[in-house]
């Protein structure tokens, strides 16, 4: 257990060393209030917009602006430390590029956003784009439908 400690701190680290060397090439600089937001969004640990992580930021930091928020977001996914994705409702949403490859699996009625792996399905990807004559480099998947809270809530709704 603390060598994972260990090994997550590093990784923070290192993740924090590549955003500042990212401002650092465009000329910018390390601010108290992108320091906020970057570990505000890598603790988060799910698909945020940028409104909720201002509104989290906004706890840490009252005096954050909307617009800084943004704006650090847009750098952290220009140096690859995070990803912008567009479920159903088109609203940006962010993860940390940390980790390994997922889909998704997205409730239509709630927006509930749940990440899997299936080897199964990377296999047959990779099967089709060789038929194809592809050379795969990858993919984004998601899956839409109705969650189980949400199928529950649908079953104790009064029918018309």
């Amino acid at each position: 257990m603390a060598r994972q400690a260990v090994a997550k701190s590093d990784l923070t680290a290192e993740r924090f060393r590549m955003f500042q060397e990212h401002l650092r090439r465009l000329g910018l600089k390390w601010t108290s209030q992108r320091d906020d937001v970057a570990k505000v969004f890598f603790a988060a640990k799910r698909h945020i917009s940028v409104e909720e992580l201002y509104r989290e930021v906004k706890k840490v930091n009252p005096r954050i602006g909307y617009a800084t928020v943004y704006r650090t977001m847009k750098l952290l996914k220009e140096c690859g430390l995070a990803s912008e994705s567009h479920f159903l409702n088109g609203e940006a949403r962010y993860e940390s590029t940390e980790g390994h490859h997922h889909d998704h699996l997205i409730c239509v009625q709630c927006g509930k956003i749940v990440e899997f792996e299936e080897q199964r399905i990377e296999r047959l990807q990779a099967q089709v784009a060789r038929k194809a004559g592809f050379l795969f480099t990858g993919h984004r998947m998601e899956l839409y439908g109705i969650c189980a809270a949400c199928q529950k809530l649908d079953r104790r709704a009064p029918r018309s």
